[in-house]
């Protein structure tokens, strides 16, 4: 089996596409500019989340503009690298030969009304900062065998397994 090409676009990948990985696409778009395509989507997409974009707005990306999308409308020729960023819930499928990374950063989001507005920007702001961390150390692996990259970092980009995920 030939090994996929990680240069061809990365894809995030949650449930809703609405806070995770629309903050990663975001970070991930302002690191590697046109050096990569860059991607998000989920398996049930929803809105973006508000509070994503004010928490991306403090370190000057814009989220305004960005939708949520569904997996289904990804084109498997532009997507070399999927990272899944589900914890507790079910990653949806992505289908076709990329290299596969699993980050479990838990969703940001909840629908707890005792959570006030400010514990949910810190919450989101922790996500943020937990993603830039990890896409920082993702410029460094890309094009590395997935055994050496999963090292970097302490197991920060671990693979998940060859599998497609199931949601």
């Amino acid at each position: 089996m030939s090994r996929p090409d990680e240069r061809k676009g990365v894809l995030f990948l949650c449930v809703a596409n609405s806070a995770r990985s629309q903050m990663a696409e975001g970070l991930a778009r302002k690191l590697f500019g046109d050096r990569l395509r860059v991607q998000s989507a989920g398996s049930r997409p929803s809105r973006v989340s508000p509070y994503a974009i004010e928490v991306m707005r403090e370190v000057g990306v814009d989220l305004e503009t960005h939708s949520s999308k569904s997996v289904d409308t990804i084109d498997q020729a532009t997507v070399g690298v999927v990272i899944t960023l589900c914890a507790e819930e079910v990653c949806p499928v992505f289908l076709g030969e990329v290299r596969r990374l699993h980050w479990p950063i838990p969703d940001p989001a909840s629908s707890d009304p005792t959570l006030a507005p400010e514990e949910l920007l810190s919450r989101f702001r922790a996500a943020r900062e937990e993603l830039h961390a990890r896409i920082a150390l993702l410029d460094t692996t890309l094009g590395r065998p997935a055994e050496e990259a999963s090292n970097v970092g302490g197991g920060v980009l671990a693979p998940r397994d060859a599998g497609p995920s199931r949601g």
